[in-house]
């Protein structure tokens, strides 16, 4: 009779539930702010088996995933596989994840908006910002103005 080890089917990690029967860099990717690129990089770091299960993995193993993500330069991951280069307030190169995402996003469309730039007027108006033609597309936003019948 084989004995089966009762495994959690789902993971936390980084404050996101993650499906624990998907290998580790394919279940890093659930993670906000996590590409595959970047989650295969953090698997290599970790010299954890790439082939192994996100379940299968013990809780330390879990908390050295975690702090790959959180410091990514401290284990050496290449600064071009982060997602904020070149940062316009301190001009480094970080990581982020999560809800620091909404606010550095918000962060910077505020910027655009109080030095009057093109897009940050387009944000201000609800816009688009591309190039897009506007004549057909986007109708969605605002008020609702219906021609009258007679």
């Amino acid at each position: 009779m084989a004995v089966t080890k009762n495994y959690a089917d789902i993971v936390r990690v980084k404050g996101a539930d993650l499906k624990g029967n998907k290998s580790i860099a394919i279940a890093l990717t659930k993670i906000k702010g996590v590409g595959y690129n970047f989650a295969k990089a953090v698997v290599s770091v970790s010299k954890i088996d790439e082939s192994n299960k996100l379940k299968d993995i013990d809780e330390k193993q879990i908390q050295l995933l975690e702090n790959i993500i959180d410091d990514p330069e401290k284990y050496k991951i290449p600064s071009w596989l982060y997602n904020r280069r070149n940062d316009p307030l301190t001009g480094d190169n970080i990581h982020i994840t999560e809800t620091d995402i909404k606010l550095f996003l918000r962060e910077d469309v505020n910027t655009l908006k109080k030095i009057r730039s093109y897009r940050g007027i387009r944000h201000e108006l609800g816009l688009t910002m591309r190039g897009q033609r506007t004549k057909s597309s986007f109708r969605s936003k605002g008020a609702t103005a219906s021609r009258k019948k007679k």
